[in-house]
């Protein structure tokens, strides 16, 4: 069979673990007998709750199923990343896969409990807005295709169990969903927010509240015991392996999961208390009538949180007060529930865009203009839902002063300058005037005669979009 042969699913056959039916997890060679028996068991229970019981207590058969690990390496291999501490990235994972002594021997570690995860290779990243860095546990990818793998036959188990007013890392919500509800809850009337931080929340996890939450639905050892590892692996930093304590680091696919199932309890608790809240991983609104009401369940919230599950509210960043003077997920809450764009958010933009129209990067400005396209279109998409028709007109008249000036710039010498402000229509005389200017670059960028010579035509023939433009075909499509 020639490798080149690619299966309807756009991976090599070799990978295809050779058998036909890929879409059904547990439906492949090698797991017959697990079905038989499985098959069997379900005869014999009775009731729903039995049959559910005996689910959760084979599910290391169904995570080690060889059409489980298929679909778990597809994703893998789509979400791409980088690799661990072991330096194999995806290509190399599928290579490893499809050497049936391996996948072999991978399911007989899971199957037997005997499988053990490699350490995670720590990467810190700077925290939006430059405050602090964000600390990453990079996994191995085998491990990512085992978490994956583990994600898969969990997820179905406690996706409906949560909460209508959790949104993150779940499928079919996201932050706009999010936006949306927390905005009718403002046009209720509800125009207070409890705005909760926690601290480090992912660093700072107690593994044995979190695994006490896991095992309420899931009865499988192996699969307790995997976990426990998992959140167990040192941390490759630096050269130096230190051992993990507490915390979920970022990185691995099955951490959100289990941020949810942790997160879960305060979404019960506040539900009890018939609250309307909204909570997107661990940045929780919840919206009252009143101050007073609002500094109540503040305190009720911090408690619930901190004795209950062991997790620190950042009291310097929690707070109760106006939605408009709070921001969620990048954006602020206006009068009626309609959106805007917080501060902070327009200064990460306009901090990034000056990055790239930089005038000392030596780029072309082609390049310049493709990077500025592709940053300002992904950031109107993600809020297009906001009210921002007046910011998008300020920055895009801001953007093309920067582009300009960094036109001019590359000009650098005088007749240089004056030779291309002529070719744009200007006069000898006039383009003569500004070369030989004393003024410097902003200034320059912002007169007349190189406004007259980059005019709207000529953003337009280097490819420059309109943000204004942009905002208002997204707002449209909404």
């Amino acid at each position: 069979m020639s490798m080149k042969r690619q299966t309807s699913s756009g991976l090599p056959e070799q990978l295809s673990f050779g058998w036909e039916e890929r879409g059904r997890v547990g439906h492949g060679p090698g797991s017959d007998a697990v079905s038989g028996a499985a098959g069997q068991a379900a005869e014999q229970v009775t009731t729903a709750e039995e049959r559910t019981r005996a689910l959760k207590q084979d599910l290391m058969e169904k995570v080690a199923d060889e059409a489980n690990l298929l679909e778990a390496l597809r994703r893998v291999c789509a979400n791409k990343g980088s690799a661990g501490v072991d330096g194999m990235n995806v290509t190399g994972l599928k290579a490893w896969i499809s050497v049936r002594t391996h996948r072999e021997k991978l399911r007989e570690q899971l199957i037997s409990g005997e499988y053990k995860p490699a350490p995670v290779r720590g990467v810190q990243i700077p925290k939006p807005g430059g405050k602090g860095v964000r600390q990453l546990g990079i996994p191995t990818v085998v491990d990512r295709l085992v978490q994956q793998a583990l994600l898969q036959v969990l997820e179905p188990i406690y996706e409906p169990t949560f909460s209508e007013g959790s949104y993150g890392f779940r499928p079919g919500r996201g932050a706009h969903e999010a936006l949306r509800q927390a905005s009718q809850y403002v046009a209720q009337g509800r125009s207070i927010v409890v705005d909760l931080d926690l601290e480090k929340f992912f660093d700072r996890v107690q593994h044995d509240v979190l695994m006490a939450r896991v095992s309420r639905r899931v009865k499988d050892p192996r699969v307790l015991a995997l976990i426990g590892r998992f959140l167990r692996a040192g941390m490759m930093q630096n050269g130096v392996c230190v051992q993990r304590e507490e915390g979920t680091p970022q990185g691995g696919p099955l951490s959100p999961l289990l941020a949810n199932i942790l997160l879960d309890d305060l979404d019960k608790e506040l539900e009890k208390r018939g609250h309307r809240f909204c909570r997107y991983a661990d940045d929780c609104n919840i919206y009252v009538k009143s101050e007073a009401a609002g500094e109540r369940v503040m305190t009720s919230a911090t408690e619930f949180l901190e004795q209950r599950l062991k997790l620190k509210v950042n009291r310097q960043k929690s707070a109760v007060g106006q939605v408009r003077e709070r921001k969620f997920l990048g954006h602020r809450l206006l009068t009626g529930g309609e959106l805007g764009v917080a501060p902070q958010s327009q200064e990460r933009l306009k901090d990034t865009l000056r990055e790239l129209t930089g005038r000392s990067a030596g780029q072309k400005l082609s390049e310049v203009i493709e990077q500025v396209n592709q940053k300002f279109t992904g950031w109107i998409q993600y809020f297009r839902m906001a009210r921002m028709k007046g910011l998008m007109q300020d920055i895009g008249q801001w953007l093309r002063r920067r582009i300009r000036c960094l036109r001019l710039k590359q000009c650098k010498r005088a007749h240089a300058m004056a030779r291309f402000l002529m070719s744009q229509g200007e006069s000898e005389p006039s383009a003569w005037m500004l070369a030989l200017s004393g003024k410097g670059w902003w200034r320059l960028a912002d007169t007349p005669q190189a406004n007259r010579a980059m005019n709207l035509r000529w953003f337009k023939n280097t490819g420059l979009l309109d943000p204004e433009a942009v905002y208002l075909a997204a707002r449209n499509a909404c």
